[in-house]
């Protein structure tokens, strides 16, 4: 804990500068989805009525707030060198349990009085962190079964347990996603990643089978949505119909048809809308800046100074990366059914907070040049 502690307390290496260009991007995406949630919740603030009446601005403007606060965090996070983590990482990790115990119990369930306010973005955030020392400090032990993958599925399958009991099965996945491809970096051989996902495969299924409403939307998905239109296929296939209106270069912005039909556009539907109004080109648009995003991610990932720095950044760059893309297949039916929001660019405080976060986080590892590892290793 004293290496920890002298580690925790230098600052970044000299003559090098935090990543710049990984910020820009952020920052197009983030522009980019506030025009898109006012444009696709405008119609949902009217048709709701309600405390919304009269204010097809409401979303928007709670969005920006959210993006100002975000900013911010992403700010301060930018200057707090990301090695003082470790030493309060038993914090974070108790922390991160409690608040999902607590959700899960219904004690907290008070404290969340809309959908911007996801506490399971929050913890995700937290087991990242987590996991990245613990898979850092096992070194070649990781190797081994009894002294790796047991305790690390262990542990993964405690905290994504508790996320999927909120019930949020599409974070809890991401999460098993991500923390495996942190895994895989931290040096498990590919026997471990075979009985992993073996076993990991089979109790996903055992939780979507826990669910009636999992398993209704998986058939459905095997099925087509076009099988049950007026059901269970709606979102779907009304998502599918903005698309194909939007043809290469879309209708326009704010000329979307689809938001009225779409529910809660602004959220899990908010890549359809962007098909609708900007067309095959602005869709990708959109995944180009994602993939913008994984390349200088894993650029930052590469040239950390330590095994902790690098798996910590390849989780947070998965984490948006994988999400986008359940997103979008959602979207485009290529994957079942399931609630998940495009990262910066979806109406969400949990959400959109919590991704600036991790902004923020990376840009300060880009601050610490290669030079630093023999420094942190002692």
């Amino acid at each position: 804990m004293a290496a920890i502690s002298r580690t925790a307390a230098r600052p970044a290496a000299r003559g090098v500068k935090m990543d710049l260009g990984l910020l820009v991007i952020v920052l197009a995406i983030l522009v980019l989805g506030l025009v898109m949630v006012y444009s696709a919740s405008y119609g949902f603030a009217l048709i709701e009525g309600g405390v919304y009446e009269g204010q097809p601005a409401h979303f928007l403007k709670r969005q920006a707030m959210f993006a100002l606060f975000g900013f911010v965090m992403l700010l301060i996070l930018s200057r707090i060198d990301y090695h003082i983590y470790q030493k309060y990482v038993l914090w974070i990790l108790g922390g991160t349990v409690l608040m999902l115990v607590t959700m899960t119990l219904g004690i907290g369930r008070w404290l969340v009085n809309s959908r911007s306010v996801q506490p399971s973005e929050l913890a995700k955030l937290g087991a990242m962190i987590y996991i990245a020392v613990w898979l850092a400090a096992k070194g070649e032990n990781l190797r081994s079964v009894n002294l790796g993958l047991i305790p690390f599925a262990l542990l993964l399958g405690f905290i994504a347990g508790l996320i999927m009991l909120q019930p949020d099965f599409s974070t809890g996945l991401l999460l098993v996603a991500t923390a495996t491809a942190m895994f895989f970096v931290a040096g498990a051989d590919i026997k471990q990643l075979l009985i992993g996902f073996l076993f990991g495969g089979l109790a996903l299924v055992l939780m979507a089978m826990a669910m009636r409403y999992r398993m209704d939307r998986i058939n459905l998905w095997l099925q087509s949505p076009f099988s049950d239109v007026s059901g269970q296929g709606f979102q779907v296939v009304q998502s599918l119909a903005a698309l194909n209106k939007g043809g290469w270069v879309g209708v326009g912005l704010g000329q979307s048809q689809q938001k009225f039909a779409i529910y809660a556009a602004h959220t899990d539907g908010i890549f359809a809308i962007v098909g609708e109004e900007m067309g095959i080109l602005g869709c990708l648009l959109v995944m180009g800046l994602y993939g913008l995003w994984t390349w200088r991610g894993l650029r930052i990932a590469w040239a950390a100074p330590d095994m902790y720095g690098r798996l910590l950044a390849v989780g947070l760059v998965a984490w948006v990366t994988l999400q986008a893309i359940l997103h979008i297949g959602v979207i485009t039916a290529t994957t079942p059914f399931t609630g998940t929001v495009l990262p910066f660019i979806s109406y969400g405080g949990s959400s959109l907070v919590s991704c600036l976060a991790s902004v923020g986080i990376l840009l300060n590892i880009s601050r610490h040049g290669p030079g630093e590892e023999s420094e942190h290793s002692t």
